[in-house]
This record gives C-alpha cells, structure tokens and sequence, in this order.
C-alpha cells in the first residue's frame, strides 16, 4: 500500500524556520512530480510548489524566494524548507504524489507561525 506520511509540523514564531519532511513508502514516485499543499482555516487547500522528476521547481508567489523543494530519490523523502515564516503561513501542509492514473496524500501535518 502507498502511503505518504508528512512530519516536522509545529509552533514557530513569526520568522522562523521549520522543514517539513514527508516519506514514501516505495519508489513509485522516483520519476514522478511531486508537490506540497497547504490548507488555512477556513479555506480551500492550495498548491505551495512542484518538484519535477528532473528537479526542477515551481512555487505559488505567495513562498517565492522563502519556500525550497527538494527531494531525495535514494530515501524517498520529499522535503519543504520554509524560512522567514508569516503568520499567514499558518496551515496543515499535505504531501502528494502522482504515478499510473492514482493520486496520494499524506495525513498532513500542522503548522502555526504565532508569537
């Protein structure tokens, strides 16, 4: 059974730093894309960033220049650096993963940026 299972959510002031870490269970995604989303209180779940297969990355402007993707294919580990964090970042970030047609999500993982 595929899972994704994120880890590394927590309480950080305004600022801070934190990485999210989310493992694979099996390569099934070694040559696929991969992505981190995030869900606010009170609204829809949105894309933070891609990862391509190639390395290659793509971010929501709102993460531009504060948010890093990166993965690593040996582990099967996806990885979301965040610096300089706002309080608006505050939300439950998802892993997700596409192979053969079937999408996957991670549980999530909860994330508050407050004094």
């Amino acid at each position: 059974q595929v899972q994704l299972v994120e880890s590394g959510g927590g309480l950080v002031q305004p600022g801070g730093s934190l990485r999210l870490d989310c493992a694979a269970s099996g390569s099934i995604f070694r040559n696929r894309a991969m992505a981190w989303y995030r869900q606010a209180p009170g609204k829809q779940r949105e894309l933070v960033g891609i990862i391509f297969s190639g390395g290659a990355t793509t971010y929501v402007d709102s993460v531009k220049g504060r948010f890093t993707i990166s993965r690593d294919n040996a582990k099967n580990m996806l990885y979301l650096q965040m610096n300089s964090l706002k309080p608006e970042d505050t939300a439950v970030y998802y892993c997700w993963g596409s192979s053969d047609g079937m999408t996957y999500w991670g549980k999530g993982t909860l994330v508050t940026v407050s004094s």
